[in-house]
């Protein structure tokens, strides 16, 4: 694992580099028994989504120290996928598996399967796209689990709406639920956010972010392949498209959108956007057909009046600026230096970042695996543990920052909680063979923002 104390792993690079519910709750009148008592009991673990972040999750799951914990059981929608992970995960961690084939499902309803292998108390990891979050965490609350989801919890209005109910269903429930925004247990933004709080930058006056680098992960595609359908050629792809994933703009740029909101203690009400489709076509000719912007500038509005502003950029060739700021009236702070939550935080005195810091983070334990054993320490000890409001309200801000820049209005965070326009409706009832939620045109072109022209609608 990379040990730079300027950078922190993604879960993927973590991968590839390693190779009790203590009281009964009622949930519909069933009492949830006591699985963990005395926090020594074995926890078993279900993986429902087997790409490079299901993996790396699931390193971090069975990395935990506080007790037993094993893997029993993996689903996902496509064979080559749940094959790879499984084998990865039998090099890295391979000691904490327990999945024989009759233990590793695929399909659209693999998802259940792989539930019902646990029992109460137990924890699912949906690390799915985003889009099938609502329904997944839907069936885990029913089977009484705990739960690890990933990163967007929503990516619109009518999700998002779910989310918050399910969410508070899981706390009635007492079941523990963390959310892949790790930023928040990075340990030395967690110093540098108690040093904000306590007046060493004094007034917060602006907060900037930025991730700007070449293309990634799926955020540009070419058209689809003849021998695949669009609903496989769509999930497989899913950062390119707004239904999936909420775009390249909620999957890359929440971290720092949610970290940010974080130092200040507050989520913006308002957001107005610039963006660009610049480069369109591969170096062979070919027109990609993704629908996400090669550029993103947002001005959030916080109610207090003070802004801040996120710009993201996927180029070839152009400077790669990956890191966020808080400028306060006494100086100005190093959030992330780099990628999401890299370290060292610091503060400087002055808006300059260069020269000696009045402090600087000294902490470089691994946020990914701090979020876990956070979450397994809940679970054997039975404390309150539901990041899930957390996790939608941090998914609305970026949808809204996302909505303003493809509709070319300024959008408010009520009217992106309120807004109807579900991208993928009747997700629950799809199956592979499925038209894809999203149809091409006779040109076989999704559609596209079109900021001006189309004011009330993303595509």
């Amino acid at each position: 694992m990379n040990t730079d104390k300027t950078s922190t792993p993604s879960r993927r690079e973590f991968l590839q580099a390693t190779g009790g519910l203590a009281a009964a709750t009622m949930l519909s009148g069933i009492p949830i028994p006591l699985v963990h008592p005395g926090g020594d009991e074995m926890i078993q673990v279900a993986l429902v989504g087997c790409g490079g972040r299901g993996g790396g999750a699931a390193v971090n799951a069975l990395s935990t120290k506080s007790g037993p914990i094993k893997l029993v059981a993996m689903a996902d929608a496509f064979e080559d996928r749940l094959k790879a992970t499984f084998d990865n995960l039998t090099q890295a961690v391979g000691k904490n598996m327990d999945v024989p084939d009759d233990r590793k499902f695929l399909g659209f309803d693999a998802y259940k399967h792989a539930m019902d292998a646990l029992k109460p108390g137990d924890v699912v990891i949906l690390t799915t796209p985003p889009a099938f979050r609502w329904v997944h965490f839907t069936y885990a609350i029913s089977k009484k689990l705990n739960v690890f989801m990933e990163k967007p919890v929503s990516v619109d209005g009518p999700g998002s709406r779910r989310m918050l109910k399910l969410a508070e269903e899981a706390t009635a429930a007492n079941l523990k639920v963390g959310v892949g925004l790790m930023s928040r247990h990075s340990k030395a933004m967690i110093e540098l956010h108690d040093r904000i709080q306590h007046g060493e930058l004094g007034e917060i006056i602006l907060m900037r972010g930025y991730r700007m680098h070449e293309p990634a992960g799926f955020f540009q595609s070419l058209p689809k392949p003849d021998n695949i359908s669009h609903m496989e050629y769509q999930i497989r792809r899913f950062h390119s498209f707004l239904w999936a994933s909420g775009g390249c703009f909620n999957d890359f740029y929440i971290h720092h959108v949610d970290h940010l909101c974080w130092m200040k203690n507050a989520w913006p009400v308002s957001a107005q956007a610039l963006g660009g489709r610049h480069y369109r076509q591969s170096p062979e000719g070919v027109t990609y057909v993704d629908q996400n912007l090669d550029t993103y500038s947002v001005e959030y509005t916080f109610s207090d009046g003070t802004k801040m502003y996120f710009d993201g950029r996927c180029m070839v060739g152009a400077k790669g600026i990956y890191s966020s700021y808080v400028q306060g009236s006494k100086g100005i702070a190093i959030a992330a230096r780099a990628n999401d939550c890299g370290g060292p935080s610091a503060i400087y005195k002055g808006h300059n970042t260069v020269g000696t810091p009045k402090w600087q983070s000294t902490d470089n334990s691994n946020p990914y695996q701090n979020e876990w054993d956070s979450l397994i320490e809940a679970i054997r000890h039975n404390k309150p543990y539901n990041e899930v409001k957390r996790g939608v309200e941090a998914s609305l801000v970026s949808s809204m920052g996302r909505m303003a820049a493809h509709t070319g209005q300024e959008i408010t965070f009520d009217q992106m909680l309120n807004c109807e326009h579900e991208f993928a409706p009747g997700l629950d009832t799809l199956t592979l063979q499925s038209d894809a939620p999203l149809m091409p045109g006779a040109n076989g072109r999704y559609p596209v923002p079109m900021p001006g022209l189309n004011p009330n609608r993303e595509f």
